[in-house]
């Protein structure tokens, strides 16, 4: 028989024998995917940039880049939310992979922001001494070369700058637009993994302290490994159990109004053991990802190790990126279980709270101090996601906005403060700061008094309403230890200011260095919304309260 003819007879059979017909397109919702396609677009440019700009362009090229695409990213989120994306018109995209509902969108917002203020403080090159006749920033020379040796010390004297800092910091900030998004498991992993690996690189790319730099990226790559690992296999299990990776679909298994169960749903939605198991797993991961106690060890030798800008950038971001998420994760998927996790959510919380606040009174460098300080605000906002009210969520959006501006202007503020070897974050080389530099004390004050919880601070509004949440959602006790919490670390708060204004000033201590506008601007803006927020904070707690419902 020759081959066409058996061609033929394929063909034919084919089409008398196939009962799925044509195979049909994807319909995906760009303009609702908008603000994430900008940052991968620009990420991907970034990249190229890399590979054709001459190296004495692609400082201001990468930087340039970076900034259009967050205001870009940005504009495309608020246009969304006038649209009506938040609320009337919410729904669900990308073949029902990713939300867009009020939370993302609020979310995704505060993650570009934060994203912006801290790309400022990644682009400020007039802190360190030139070298060479060449300005340089926070960033190892070249990222390759041994820390010591002879092709480091050429590539500072040639005046090389690691600027695939920029493309990193994009890729990182798309997978956290994507992260509290996600609305099945398998995105939920993928956009946990675009955001962590960059993180991994940027920590340990410190100009200084290069050793304790990459020490503090290993630590993180293999915890945030194990963690990832555990979100990976609770996944599995909450597949096994459901038979789908959609939320909406679990969340009907879960609370038991799913449709068309086949025999062999039947069999699997029997079994609490791959719900309990596998759900736990995730959450577990989340927690890590948040810096929640007891999957905190990594948070104080990663944020002393990272670069400072890094460390400001991601303790801002991840934070709000994870909790995003956290947030879906038990509204959306297992609010069928609340009677579950609630409990091991309150130990979790109460713990962290204590925890942190009480460990950060032993610490002596400000960088350890401020990583437990955010280990203790993890615990706070977790008072939130307790209440399981939309007044939770609302107050938990606020919080994470509150706080995020204010972290990334103390790190700011830690940049400039600086002696022989780099940065001075040793607590006793900042005694006396205030009599030499008000400015900079006073607005490192207004940070720690924001921190601490102080009136008229936006520190103050986040912890009043969440605080409010959760004693309206009946978790009084809570709201006790939390009070107790903040009383405690107030105290170290209160001692760093202290030390700085009351305290004689070293003949050999640091100097404070004078930034570019970019950190300036940084730090303006983090005073800025440190005090509006604490001021006058009712719009934006309006506007948190209207994109706090989540779509299903």
């Amino acid at each position: 028989m020759s081959a066409t003819a058996v061609h033929s007879l394929w063909t034919t059979a084919a089409t008398a024998a196939d009962p799925i017909g044509k195979i049909d397109a994807p319909k995906i919702e760009y303009g609702q995917l908008s603000p994430i396609l900008i940052i991968i677009g620009a990420a991907v440019l970034g990249i190229l940039i890399e590979a054709l700009v001459p190296r004495r362009s692609r400082y201001y090229v990468q930087t340039f880049l970076s900034v259009v695409a967050l205001v870009a990213a940005f504009a495309a989120v608020v246009a969304l939310a006038a649209s009506g994306y938040g609320t009337t018109k919410a729904g669900i995209a990308a073949m029902g992979a990713i939300a867009v509902d009020g939370p993302a969108l609020f979310l995704q917002g505060t993650i570009l922001l934060a994203a912006l203020v801290g790309l400022f403080t990644f682009a400020e090159r007039r802190l360190d001494p030139q070298a060479h006749g060449n300005r340089v920033d926070s960033f190892a020379a070249q990222a390759a070369a041994v820390p010591g040796s002879e092709s480091e010390q050429k590539a500072v004297k040639a005046g090389f700058t690691t600027t695939e800092v920029f493309p990193l910091l994009l890729f990182a900030v798309a997978g956290m637009l994507i992260f509290p998004a996600a609305n099945d498991l398998l995105t939920l992993f993928v956009a946990l993994e675009v955001f962590s690996l960059p993180l991994y690189l940027l920590c340990a790319l410190a100009r200084r302290k290069r050793l304790m730099s990459q020490e503090a990226a290993v630590k993180y790559f293999l915890l945030g490994a194990f963690a990832s690992a555990f979100t990976l296999f609770g996944i599995a299990l909450l597949y096994g159990y459901a038979g789908s990776m959609s939320y909406g679909t679990i969340a009907s298994v879960v609370d038991g109004t799913v449709q068309n169960v086949t025999p062999a749903l039947a069999d699997t939605m029997g079994n609490d053991a791959l719900l309990l198991v596998g759900s736990a797993l995730i959450v577990m991961g989340l927690l890590f990802k948040v810096g929640a106690v007891p999957f905190h060890m990594w948070t104080p030798d990663v944020y002393q190790g990272a670069p400072t800008p890094v460390t400001g950038f991601m303790a801002a971001a991840t934070k709000v990126a994870a909790f995003g998420a956290l947030l879906r994760i038990l509204y959306v998927v297992l609010p069928g279980l609340r009677w579950d996790w609630r409990p091991v959510m309150w130990a979790v919380a109460i713990v962290t709270m204590l925890a942190g606040a009480i460990v950060a009174i032993t610490q002596t460098d400000i960088k350890r101090l401020l990583a437990y300080s955010s280990i203790a605000h993890a615990g706070f906002i977790l008072a939130g996601v307790i209440a399981t009210t939309p007044e939770g969520i609302s107050s938990v959006l606020f919080y994470l906005a509150a706080y995020s501006f204010v972290t990334i202007g103390a790190f700011a503020v830690v940049t400039l403060v600086r002696d022989a070897g780099g940065e001075a974050t040793h607590l006793s080389k900042w005694a006396g700061l205030g009599r030499r530099s008000p400015l900079v004390a006073a607005v490192f004050a207004v940070f720690l008094l924001a921190f601490a919880g102080i009136p008229l601070t936006s520190g103050f509004s986040g912890k009043f309403a969440v605080f409010k949440a959760a004693a309206e959602g009946g978790a009084v006790p809570l709201v006790v230890i939390g009070v107790i919490s903040s009383a405690i670390a107030a105290f170290f708060y209160i001692r760093v200011i202290v030390l700085m204004f009351f305290s004689e000033p070293r003949p050999e201590g640091p100097t404070v260095a004078v930034p570019s506008p970019l950190t300036m601007t940084a730090i303006g803006v983090g005073v800025a919304v440190t005090v509006v927020l604490g001021v006058a904070p009712q719009y934006f707690l309006d506007l948190a309260g209207q994109a706090g419902v989540f779509v299903r």
